[in-house]
């Protein structure tokens, strides 16, 4: 059985809380499918890096993450750097970058027991992850973002048929394991060009997929559609900020932003994060949910399994995801969604479900 290295980076805020109970709840499902298969490196980021005199992505971190399998990331809370490192990218889109993770792929799935969710949905936005209208992403050097004059600001969007075909080809794959149903989202009848380059490119790549029913929709329409109607997608496809927009929408519907998983996924390398922030004013509380950090990980067990064709790790992955929605139905759930379970008194259930579930 391989040996996988798995970075582990805890971040900021309830990042260091969430991370090691997502470790915690990966390494128990993982040990009953494949024993003695997981290797943690804990990798400093953020604060963490910071008190160590390095800035918050140390480069030796960035040289160990090549050296890994996979990666989790917990939150950072950037905006509190000291204002030197405030200008530069944060240490999750300067991983993505540096490692051209350009698809993020963040399911939402509603809790049928829980009374934030009003309708039962299981859908998945496919985010482009490297282009569009955020200027982090979108400049060789320098954002994407500046001022001609003190009372004026401009930002630049960049859309590539490269990048816009290769998300599609993400979306597609993904729909035809789940309902060979997929939805584009863009606003081509204001932004012809650059939304018109990626609502032609998706609809190119679709006739690789005649299996697959395809609708699209305007942002503004979608919107309205996923609050009105969210068990109408399946798989939505769209730009890096229509994306990002939309996939804390339906985790809201679903219940909570706690639940937002989240994979950054590339080529070569593939990063759990969860899709929320490092919500400082909770951090040491044991309040946090940190459901959306372990589906997250399971999200990256599956795409571990896929890569190198390794059944146990779909299997882990499979268990992992039933057993957190098993335990919400019918253990308890976290203040965020209602309940009165702290973080790490869900995190002791979901490990009594998994060892109950394999007995």
């Amino acid at each position: 059985m391989k040996k996988y290295r798995i970075a582990l980076m805890p971040g900021d805020g309830i990042g260091p809380e969430i991370c090691e109970t997502t470790k915690q709840v990966t390494e128990e499902v993982v040990h009953h499918f494949a024993p003695e298969s997981l290797e943690w490196v804990h990798l400093p980021i953020g604060w963490e890096a910071i008190q160590q005199k390095k800035p918050p992505l140390p480069l030796e971190t960035l040289d160990e993450l090549e050296a890994c399998d996979g990666w989790v990331l917990g939150p950072h809370d950037s905006a509190s750097y000291p204002e030197q490192y405030r200008q530069s990218l944060n240490p999750s889109g300067a991983i993505r970058k540096h490692f051209d993770l350009y698809a993020n792929i963040r399911p939402a799935r509603s809790v049928s027991s829980n009374p934030y969710s009003k309708k039962a949905f299981d859908l998945v936005i496919v985010r482009e992850n490297t282009e569009g209208f955020y200027a982090d992403r979108n400049m060789h050097l320098g954002t994407g973002e500046f001022m001609p004059h003190p009372d004026t600001a401009l930002a630049v969007g960049v859309f590539t048929r490269k990048a816009c075909e290769r998300i599609a080809r993400s979306a597609f794959e993904l729909a035809m394991n789940r309902n060979k149903k997929i939805s584009i989202i863009h606003k081509a009848n204001v932004l012809r060009l650059t939304y018109g380059l990626f609502l032609e490119s998706c609809r190119k790549v679709s006739a690789d997929f005649p299996e697959v029913a395809v609708n699209d929709f305007h942002i503004d329409a979608a919107a309205a559609l996923l609050v009105r109607n969210p068990d109408e997608f399946d798989v939505i496809v769209t730009t890096n900020m229509f994306g990002d927009i939309l996939s804390d929408l339906a985790s809201e519907l679903a219940g909570s932003l706690g639940m937002g998983a989240a994979l950054n996924a590339g080529t070569r390398k593939a990063m759990a994060q969860a899709a929320h922030g490092s919500a400082p004013s909770l951090s040491g509380k044991n309040v946090a949910n940190p459901c959306g950090l372990m589906l997250s990980a399971g999200m990256l067990l599956q795409w571990l399994s896929r890569r190198d064709q390794n059944h146990a790790l779909l299997q882990a992955s499979v268990a992992l995801q039933k057993t957190i929605y098993q335990t919400l139905e019918t253990r308890g759930q976290t203040q965020d969604l209602g309940g009165t379970l702290g973080t790490q008194e869900l995190t002791d259930a979901i490990l009594l479900q998994l060892r109950e579930d394999q007995q």
